[in-house]
C-alpha cells in the first residue's frame, strides 16, 4: 500500500505543496546563474523547468518516480532547454566525468538514502569550475524546534518517502568536498519544522 502511495499519490502532494507564488522566488534565486549543461537530481514534476535561465542548454534529469516524470511533460514541452531523463538514482549517475557545467538540487538532499554518494557523484560529473546550486530544508537553528523535528522525523520519513527533517544541507555539501560560495539560510515565512531553508551555491574543491 505504501508503495502505491509513494508512486502515485506522493508526487501530486509534493507538486502541490512546493508550487505556487510563495516558492517561485526561491526557485528563481536558486537557479539563477546556471548555464550550459546541467544535471538536476530530484527532478520531480519539473517545477524548476520554467525557471531555467536562457543560458541553460541541456538538463540531465534524474528522477525515480514515473508519475512525477509524466507530470513534468507539459513543463518540459514548453522549455527552451533540452531535458533528457538519464537515470533514477542520484547516487549512480550514468554520466561521464567532467561532463556538466552545473548541478541542481531542490528539496532533494533531505530524501536521498545515499546522500553522501550522491554528492560525490555530482562532484565527479562537474567540470573543473562547475557549480552546484541547491535549495534544501533542514535542521532548525532553534533548539526547541530542532527537538520537535527529531520527534516527528520518523513519521515524516514514513509518509514523505524518506524525507529527513534534521539533515544539515550546508554540512553535507561541505563534507562532500564542495566550497560554499554563497549561502542564504532563513525561514520561509513562519518558523516550522519544514521551513528552515538553505539556498546555496558551491564549487568543488581540488581532490
Amino acid at each position: 500500500m505504501l508503495g502505491l502511495y509513494r508512486q502515485y499519490v506522493l508526487p501530486h502532494l509534493v507538486d502541490r505543496v512546493l508550487s505556487g507564488p510563495g516558492w517561485e522566488d526561491w526557485r528563481r534565486r536558486t537557479i539563477d546563474g546556471l548555464s550550459g549543461t546541467v544535471v538536476e537530481i530530484g527532478f520531480g514534476s519539473g517545477l524548476n523547468v520554467p525557471h531555467y535561465p536562457p543560458e541553460v542548454s541541456v538538463v540531465y534529469a534524474v528522477e525515480p518516480a514515473l508519475r512525477a516524470r509524466r507530470m513534468a511533460e507539459p513543463r518540459v514541452a514548453r522549455s527552451h532547454a533540452e531535458v533528457r531523463h538519464v537515470g533514477l538514482d542520484g547516487a549512480r549517475l550514468p554520466l561521464d566525468d567532467d561532463s556538466c557545467d552545473g548541478a541542481l538540487s531542490t528539496f532533494t538532499l533531505c530524501t536521498i538514502p545515499e546522500v553522501e554518494q550522491a554528492l560525490a557523484e555530482l562532484r565527479r560529473v562537474l567540470k573543473p569550475g562547475g557549480v552546484f546550486h541547491f535549495l534544501e530544508h533542514g535542521v532548525a537553528p532553534d533548539a526547541s524546534l530542532a527537538r520537535v523535528q527529531r520527534v516527528i522525523e520518523p513519521a515524516q520519513k514514513l509518509f514523505a518517502d524518506g524525507c529527513h527533517l534534521t539533515r544539515d544541507p550546508r554540512d553535507l555539501v561541505e563534507r562532500a568536498g564542495f566550497r560554499i560560495v554563497s549561502e542564504d539560510s532563513s525561514y520561509a515565512g513562519t518558523a516550522s519544522p519544514w521551513t528552515y531553508l538553505t539556498l546555496g551555491v558551491a564549487e568543488a574543491t581540488a581532490a
